[in-house]
C-alpha cells in the first residue's frame, strides 16, 4: 500500500510540475537546473514557510533555514541534482526528503508524503464505504425483486388451485 501510494505521490508531483513549469516560476522550472532549483528553494523559503516545509528543508539539506546563512545554503547546489533529473524525467527519486522537496518546489498539496499517505488512506476508506453502501442498496433491491417474484408465483399457484 505505502509503496503504491509513494508512486502516486511522485506521479502527482510530476503532474503538478508539468503545470507549474509554465506558471509563476517559469524561469526556474521550465528548464530546471540545480542552480535554478536551489534559487527557487531559497525564494520559497524566504516567504513564510510552514513547519512541515522547514522540516523537509532541514532533513534534505542537513541545514536549518536561516536568512543570514545564504552563502552556506548556496554550497548545497548538488543536493538538487536528483530533483533536476526527476523533473526532466531522466531518473526516479527514492529519497523521501528529495521527493518532499520536489513537492515544495512545485507547491504540491497535500505534502509532505505523510500527509498525502494519510489523505489517501482516508479516501480509500471513504471509497470502500461508498462501495459497501451501493452493494447494500443493490442487495436490498435484489431481495425485494425476489420477494415480489415469490408473491407473484404464490398468487398464480393459489389462483391456479382455485380453478383446477
Amino acid at each position: 500500500m505505502q509503496n503504491n501510494t509513494l508512486k502516486k505521490y511522485k506521479k502527482a508531483i510530476i503532474n503538478k510540475y508539468e503545470i507549474e513549469k509554465g506558471g509563476k516560476y517559469f524561469d526556474y522550472l521550465y528548464k530546471p537546473s540545480r542552480g535554478k532549483l536551489r534559487d527557487l528553494c531559497w525564494l520559497i523559503f524566504e516567504n513564510n514557510p510552514t513547519k512541515d516545509d522547514l522540516n523537509v528543508f532541514s532533513n534534505f539539506l542537513s541545514l536549518d533555514f536561516d536568512h543570514t546563512k545564504k552563502n552556506k545554503f548556496k554550497e548545497k547546489k548538488d543536493k538538487f541534482r536528483p530533483i533536476e533529473t526527476f523533473f526532466k524525467g531522466e531518473t526516479d527519486l527514492s529519497n523521501i526528503d528529495a521527493i518532499n522537496m520536489a513537492a515544495i518546489l512545485v507547491d504540491f498539496h497535500p505534502r509532505p508524503f505523510k500527509k498525502f499517505y494519510e489523505n489517501s488512506k482516508t479516501e480509500e476508506i471513504k471509497s470502500v464505504k461508498r462501495i459497501e453502501k451501493v452493494k447494500a442498496v443493490f442487495e436490498k433491491k435484489n431481495s425485494e425483486k425476489k420477494l415480489e417474484k415469490k408473491k407473484k408465483i404464490s398468487f398464480f399457484l393459489d389462483f391456479k388451485s382455485m380453478f383446477f
